[in-house]
């Protein structure tokens, strides 16, 4: 296909429509009330990261010469100026989401959020000693003179802009003053009467106390602004010198990198927006309106009052029987695979993979990747009690996770000073497959037991994310494990080739092509053929191009795909045989599935890559086949419940419109719920069949 008909949706502006997508959980009245804030305060982390990683590349991209702009596939300019209007947009909505709808809803249940104006006595009383004994010590107020004093403004801290006029001669005059809320409570609990439930936001807080701040000073108008900063590390990445030490410098340099975005309220007068421009040197770019309260994503922590009606009803993690009830863990796992779906199950079995091979006398050996770490990990834990008990243990943490650097090198300091031997990313290249191996003498012969898994060693996130982890001692698997944990130790390339397992970095790119190819090679003779694919993300220009080509020959295709989609599916001629949906719900799918028909005997591969071109070719990913007949029923029974979705499955087209699929309306089937009642029905009757 010529590039020039290649039809495809710029990353960022796709990611846009799967931000959006998390938008319209908030708008669905369906939604729990307070999940919908929920869903408000997971919409604005998203976009604040956003605009501090892709929103500053662009920018970054924008300021090299034309010469070098030539050669982009694309024109930085015009994506971000395409993306503030969508922003744009999207704030807007955002502001009568929350305005309009949530607002009264909470009001209908005697959830109030009151403005300083609008406070009784002895509120105002409460509010005033609030100030003066929580405040006082971290209130910033700062006098602005033009051209003469420009504060620095922190990352992601909220700010008031304050409208001053002096009571004496009567000019006009700009203060700032940054509002505690990395110290205090963004909602704080007012006195309330008659069981109403009253709360007011810190920044009102602070604008009814300002007149003690500034005595000498009629207070005009106040406006909300918060600027967002350039998270990238920029790291001269090479075979040379120290990779960790450049990584601590540079996350010293995060807090102060150039600025990514200036949010501001859009009641601000056009005056005041200029000065501010002036006063902090930025460009029309950077700025971007908001309402009258920004850190949205503080909604996270919006007080409940006890009110478990107006949250998701609770699903509690399943035990998984078969792994976290036997006595001989070991044997349990000898005996057949096992797949655990969390957060439908338990993470137990995970923890319980590590902890009983710390302490089994038998286990000689543990590694494992990590990526991501939870701050309180039992896994951790048990790497370094297994040194103590005498276990060699290997663990490569990969410190570019971006946002976890600094808990990644903490994690390793602490692991190295237990006597884990510890081995740090390898240049040009982030380390992301997440894969874990035991070595346990049984019979005076080593047996290897590994966990594969498509998301990270974190059992924080593990309570949110859907993601399948597989046990098993099939040798065809713990072997080529055994060769990729030799490469991340040495650093010497294996000499053997990868069989079974398709990795990154050794061929793993060409093994998913000829996948692709036997589909098409099946279609094209009149065969049955079909691809399924469920991912986060499909942005590689070469693998879409190979998606197109099977669609030509007739392979159908399916994509559950929940953020970024950069291929166009139902195009006339190009793509009419590629059908895309993206579920959004209480869970974050976060889980890698490929299922290729291969003329009726399928093929099911999970992953801890998506198609997207830094996982292809700039990452060591592992791809995992599934051997065991029922662990494939499993997984295809999910597959199947997702693409049967008519309540969360929005239809992904070149409009990016985000209609939700509504089809099999004779029963409602909503994926993420009718997955736990699957799974719950297995663990109650084992041996179900489906």
């Amino acid at each position: 296909m010529p590039k020039e008909d290649f039809p495809f949706i710029h990353r960022d502006i796709s990611w846009l429509s799967f931000n959006y997508r998390v938008l319209q959980e908030a708008k669905d009245p369906k939604v729990p009330l307070l999940e919908r804030l929920k869903f408000l305060a997971i919409y604005s982390n998203n976009l604040d990261e956003f605009f501090r990683v892709r929103v500053a590349n662009h920018r970054n991209l924008m300021r090299v010469s034309k010469k070098t702009r030539q050669v982009f596939i694309y024109d930085p300019k015009a994506i971000l100026k395409q993306i503030l209007k969508i922003v744009n947009r999207q704030q807007e909505e955002f502001s009568e989401i929350f305005e309009k709808q949530i607002v009264p809803e909470l009001g209908k249940h005697r959830i109030y959020l009151k403005r300083r104006l609008d406070l009784g006595r002895k509120q105002r009383a409460f509010v005033e000693k609030y100030f003066n004994e929580n405040m006082l010590p971290y209130v910033q107020p700062v006098l602005l003179v033009k051209g003469k004093i420009r504060p620095f403004l922190n990352n992601a801290s909220l700010y008031l802009m304050v409208h001053l006029e002096d009571k004496q001669d009567h000019s006009t005059q700009y203060a700032i003053v940054k509002l505690p809320s990395d110290h205090l409570p963004r909602f704080i609990q007012l006195p309330s009467l008659n069981g109403r439930r009253e709360i007011i936001m810190l920044d009102d807080v602070v604008r009814h106390s300002l007149s003690r701040m500034f005595p000498g000073y009629d207070i005009i108008d106040t406006y909300s602004i918060k600027l967002t900063r350039d998270a990238e590390l920029y790291i001269d990445d090479e075979y040379s010198g120290d990779l960790i030490a450049k990584i601590k410098n540079s996350l010293t340099k995060r807090h102060v990198g150039p600025p990514s975005r200036f949010v501001y309220d859009r009641e601000m007068p056009k005056e005041l927006l200029q000065f501010l421009i002036e006063t902090f040197n930025l460009k029309k770019e950077d700025l971007l309106v908001e309402g009258r309260y920004h850190n949205n994503f503080d909604f996270f922590k919006f007080p409940d009052f006890g009110l478990k009606h107006l949250k998701n009803q609770p699903l509690p993690p399943l035990c998984y029987q078969a792994l976290e009830e036997p006595d001989d863990f070991y044997a349990a796992i000898r005996e057949k695979d096992h797949i655990i779906y969390p957060p439908y199950h338990s993470y137990e079995s995970v923890v319980r993979f590590f902890e009983e091979a710390a302490r089994d006398p038998q286990v000689t050996h543990i590694k494992i990747t990590q990526y991501r770490v939870a701050k309180r990990s039992r896994i951790m834990n048990a790497l370094m009690d297994a040194v103590e008990n005498g276990k060699q243990v290997f663990v490569f943490i990969e410190v570019k996770a971006r946002f976890d650097e600094e808990a990644n090198l903490e994690w390793g300091e602490r692991l190295q000073a237990a006597g884990v031997k510890v081995a740090y990313s390898l240049p040009g290249v982030k380390v992301h497959s997440k894969i874990a191996l035991v070595c346990r003498m049984e019979n005076n012969e080593p047996q290897f037991y590994t966990y594969l898994s498509t998301g990270n060693f974190h059992e924080e996130t593990a309570r949110v994310y859907c993601d399948f982890g597989l046990f098993t001692v099939d040798q065809r698997l713990t072997a080529e494990a055994a060769r990729l944990f030799t490469f991340l130790e040495t650093g010497k390339r294996p000499e053997a080739s990868f069989e079974h397992l398709l990795v990154g970095q050794f061929a793993m790119r060409e093994k998913i092509e000829k996948l692709i190819n036997r589909e098409i090679k099946h279609a094209k003779k009149g065969k049955s053929s079909g691809i399924t694919l469920k991912l986060n993300s499909i942005q590689d220009e070469k693998m879409m191009q190979k998606l197109y080509e099977a669609s030509q020959a007739g392979v159908p295709i399916k994509l559950i795909i929940r953020g970024v989609c950069s291929i166009v599916p139902g195009v006339p001629g190009v793509s009419e045989n590629i059908e895309g949906i993206s579920i959004v719900d209480r869970y974050l799918e976060h889980a890698r599935v490929f299922i290729f028909h291969n003329r009726g005997e399928e093929e099911i591969y999970l992953s801890s890559a998506d198609l997207m071109t830094r996982n292809l070719s700039w990452r060591v990913e592992t791809v995992f086949p599934l051997y065991d007949p029922e662990v494939c029923r499993q997984v295809k029974d999910v597959i199947e419940l997702q693409w049967r979705d008519n309540q969360k499955a929005r239809i992904l087209d070149a409009r990016q419109s985000n209609i939700y699929r509504t089809d099999h309306t004779d029963i409602a089937i909503q994926s993420q719920v009718e997955t736990y009642f699957y799974f719950k029905r297995r663990e109650e009757s084992p041996g179900l069949e489906s």
